[in-house]
């Protein structure tokens, strides 16, 4: 992806040079039950977390204990992802210009390390990136991408962190539409049906991440597809699954297979249609 020298956001919040923040008090708990709900890309994180830290009493703080100067490689993944962040804000507001959906509010993107605490309560980097609609931030670990090539077999390079970042982004636009406050309330009526609900909405900002994608060619370069393509498969609830259980559950899941994560994505690219991103509709049929 070409990115040096652009346009960098001014919504970064850069904490990883706070030296490893700890869950006290019980936050041990917190982050056991949130790896075992969510798996990678937590769209829902904020709506999983905010119940139960409230259910511990809000016992639970990250602490930060010191300051330090970040490394140069680490400086430049700042910079890309601050430029990113920017892409995004660019085309969304653009989308939403040209669809008369109204005024894009920008989010903000806090880089961590190890642990941090959000307005949906505190989570650890085991819970993958995730966005938090209560505070209408999308909080990331990128040691996150390492995992994901070594662990999950994705190629990794920059459009796979791009197109990570862009689902992110997907959840922010989802709550901004209100479709995420539409899906809680439906699983909250129909428990039965709140996996696919989640699968839909997960799906979506995939479709989400593909639309950045169409918007923002001009950056791409050859393979940038490939490279989200093959985080998208990596992360597959299918894929995961027989990676670390050994056999699938289609009941179960919460994201999407694989071949609809990729197919979602690639729609959006292709289309470049915003109107085109109605995974309810094919999942829930």
């Amino acid at each position: 992806m070409k990115w040096q020298g652009r346009r960098k956001s001014g919504n970064l919040d850069d904490r990883r040079g706070m030296s490893k923040g700890k869950l006290a008090a019980g936050g041990g708990i917190v982050v056991t039950i949130i790896v075992l709900a969510l798996n990678f890309f937590g769209g829902e994180t904020g709506q999983q977390l905010a119940p139960i830290v409230e259910q511990l009493g809000n016992s639970q703080t990250v602490q930060q204990t010191e300051q330090r100067e970040l490394t140069a490689q680490e400086k430049e993944m700042g910079n890309f992802m601050a430029t990113v962040l920017a892409d995004t804000e660019d085309v969304w507001n653009q989308i939403f210009t040209q669809n008369n959906i109204g005024d894009y509010k920008e989010p903000t993107m806090v880089l961590f390390t190890d642990a941090v605490s959000t307005a949906c309560g505190n989570a650890s980097s085991a819970s993958g990136p995730f966005y938090c609609p209560a505070d209408q931030k999308v909080y990331m670990d990128l040691a996150f991408f390492d995992e994901l090539k070594t662990r999950f077999g994705a190629k990794g390079g920059d459009f796979a962190i791009a197109y990570v970042t862009a689902h992110e982004i997907g959840h922010h636009v989802q709550t901004l539409l209100g479709t995420s406050q539409k899906v809680t309330q439906l699983q909250r009526q129909n428990r039965s049906e709140a996996n696919r609900l989640s699968v839909a909405l997960e799906l979506q900002a995939d479709f989400y991440a593909g639309l950045w994608a169409h918007y923002n060619q001009e950056y791409l370069e050859e393979g940038d597809i490939e490279e989200a393509l093959s985080a998208a498969n990596a992360v597959g609830d299918d894929a995961i699954q027989k990676r670390t259980r050994g056999d699938v559950v289609p009941d179960s899941f919460t994201h999407g297979s694989s071949e609809q994560r990729m197919k979602w994505f690639m729609k959006g690219y292709k289309t470049g249609d915003i109107k085109q991103g109605d995974t309810f509709s094919e999942i829930l049929n």
